[in-house]
């Protein structure tokens, strides 16, 4: 495997690219078999053309009539045979390939779900998003028009050779005159081109990338005045591409002339031995024609198999590009720790450095939760709290140290939160376009409507599903109904309810609200919690103080821990930062501790 320049995504090399075409092969051994078949076929048919051709110059040249049209009808025949077979074989190489590349499209997806969220956000989603997109654009194409031209066309330069062997040997070897000329253009031109179709698609990538990301930073871009040089690094990143692009034609153009030189030589040759042999008396004038339209006949399939390496090098460097995905690491799988009671977690030794960082965040952290217990993390910004939350989950790995949930050790282990246990509710609640009843049983398939009821209601949001127009059927998401920051949160409080997972992470859960929908938000969060142990990001101090402990981080390091009675009255960093958020509060009654 080698590495793509441009982007941490790894490339597969061409061995490991070859290996998932034939996995791909040999799990339809049916359809490919019945493809090969119709494919010999086709090429058998065509053959029979010039060789009836032929027949008809001889019988013009011996006056037989009757003969004339008898071959004239089997040409007819042969033609229409000839295009229902190919159209068959044309139709039969397409659809496996369709289906190998839905199959390899569905996995690349899978892998980079399960795959370290850090590595893909090194590399940039501009580049994932390229090749799931671009380059399988590229592979399909190539599948649905390409292959199976390329192969039939394959398979018909194989018979017609073997059909100038029998008219005579000789007429073969004046053929393949042409051969010389034709492997070292094309030797010539993959030597050249290969390096520059995998250059073009890794700076489509980068376009990509750098289109995404100014989209993303639309407001920082105006509010900055970033406007002009932003747009000129994306125009840079376009005319990178395109230059490649246009290097590319110029090869294929060089190409194509000398394959049009081939050809020439390749029939001046076989006319040259044709009227010789003709001479001679060795073969009759109607074989000489006939295998001067062999040649002939060879000139379009030879010319889209040499031809189709070019643009089979564009596909082999995408598919190149899709493979390589499947090289990331996967994490193994664990038993799955949900449907029980509460369950404990420990972090031991536990440090974490973000990828390019110039220091760790988070250095040997030692933090226990038991059993049920709901424990609030709180720190200024930057202090590692967040961190703590993901390495939790499960979404970012790579740390030192242990992480242990219910006494089993999950470090890098599991896809995800699902497989360790684990509910995860962020601010950020995506809302996944469809019904919202496939919106919540996202979490579990398997989920009656009344579980889903059940999970609306625990979410506060019952009484609002009951109000769209058609409940559960109602389509939310992109090209549905358009949710707010409260419902989607909503929404998401719900999923999480529906996992029956034996831990769950606040990280600022309730923060898209707003004013007047915190309340209610906190009081869907403490229906959820019941039960389960919780570790809350409190960026409200508010709900700290709900919490039967708060760990209080500074620069990855825990400071102080404890209830938030004890901390308030230690006079330490909680302290400081209790009554700094009591002084940024409107007059309110700060909210009475949780009872232990």
């Amino acid at each position: 495997m080698t590495t793509d320049p441009s982007t941490a995504l790894p490339v597969a090399d061409a061995r490991a690219t070859l290996r998932e075409l034939v996995r791909g092969l040999r799990a339809r051994p049916v359809a490919l078999g019945g493809t090969v078949l119709l494919l010999i076929t086709a090429s058998v048919a065509a053959l029979a053309i010039p060789a009836l051709l032929g027949a008809i110059v001889d019988a013009i040249t011996t006056g037989d009539a009757s003969a004339i049209a008898r071959l004239a009808l089997l040409v007819g025949l042969a033609g229409v045979a000839q295009g229902a077979l190919s159209g068959g074989a044309a139709v039969g190489v397409a659809r496996i390939g369709e289906r190998i590349l839905a199959d390899l499209r569905g996995r690349v997806v899978e892998r980079a779900l399960s795959s370290p969220v850090t590595r893909v956000e090194t590399a940039g989603r501009g580049d994932l998003v390229a090749r799931v997109t671009g380059d399988a654009r590229v592979v399909g194409d190539a599948v649905s028009e390409l292959i199976p031209t390329f192969v039939g066309a394959a398979f018909a330069i194989a018979v017609t050779g073997a059909g100038l062997a029998v008219i005579d040997g000789r007429m073969l070897l004046a053929a393949l005159l042409a051969a010389p000329i034709q492997v070292v253009a094309l030797r010539a031109h993959l030597r050249r081109s290969t390096p520059v179709y995998a250059r073009a698609r890794a700076a489509v990538g980068d376009r990509a990338q750098r289109t995404l990301e100014a989209v993303d930073a639309t407001d920082t871009i105006r509010a900055m005045g970033w406007g002009r040089r932003t747009g000129e690094a994306v125009d840079d990143a376009g005319a990178r591409a395109v230059d490649l692009e246009l290097r590319a034609v110029g090869l294929e153009v060089r190409f194509w002339n000398r394959l049009n030189l081939a050809e020439l030589v390749g029939l001046a040759a076989v006319l040259t031995a044709g009227f010789l042999l003709v001479k001679a008396g060795t073969i009759t004038v109607g074989q000489a024609t006939a295998a001067a339209l062999y040649f002939h006949q060879l000139f379009g399939p030879i010319g889209t198999v040499l031809g189709g390496f070019d643009e089979l090098q564009r596909a082999a460097a995408g598919l190149a590009r899709l493979v390589g995905v499947l090289e990331l690491p996967a994490r193994p799988a664990v038993p799955r720790l949900v449907g029980r009671p509460a369950a404990t977690v420990e972090l031991q030794g536990v440090g974490y450095r973000y990828p390019g960082s110039t220091g760790p965040a988070l250095h040997g952290v030692d933090l226990a939760l038991a059993a049920g217990e709901t424990v609030a993390v709180v720190g200024r910004t930057g202090a590692g709290k967040t961190t703590i939350a993901a390495l939790v989950a499960g979404v970012l790995d790579g740390h030192t140290g242990r992480i242990v949930i219910d006494g089993r050790p999950v470090d890098g282990a599991g896809s995800g939160p699902g497989d360790r246990g684990v509910a995860l509710v962020t601010q950020e609640a995506h809302v996944f376009s469809g019904p919202l009843r496939e919106d919540l049983r996202l979490a579990r398939p398997d989920a009656s409507d009344a579980e889903l009821t059940d999970a609306l209601a625990t979410a506060g949001a019952l009484d609002w599903c009951r109000s769209l127009p058609d409940g559960l059927d109602t389509v939310v998401g992109i090209g549905g109904r358009a949710l707010s920051p409260f419902e989607a949160q909503r929404l998401a409080i719900a999923r999480s309810y529906l996992t029956a997972a034996r831990v769950l992470v606040l990280d600022e859960a309730t923060a898209e609200a707003g004013s007047s929908g915190t309340r209610d938000l906190d009081r869907a969060v403490e229906r959820m919690r019941a039960g389960r142990t919780t570790l809350i990001v409190a960026h409200r101090l508010d709900q700290a103080a709900r919490a039967d402990r708060v760990i209080v981080l500074d620069q990855g390091r825990v400071v102080e821990n404890g209830p938030h009675v004890e901390l308030v009255a230690l006079g330490g960093r909680y302290t400081e930062l209790w009554r700094a958020w009591q002084d940024e509060r409107s007059p309110a009654v700060a909210p009475k501790p949780a009872r232990r």
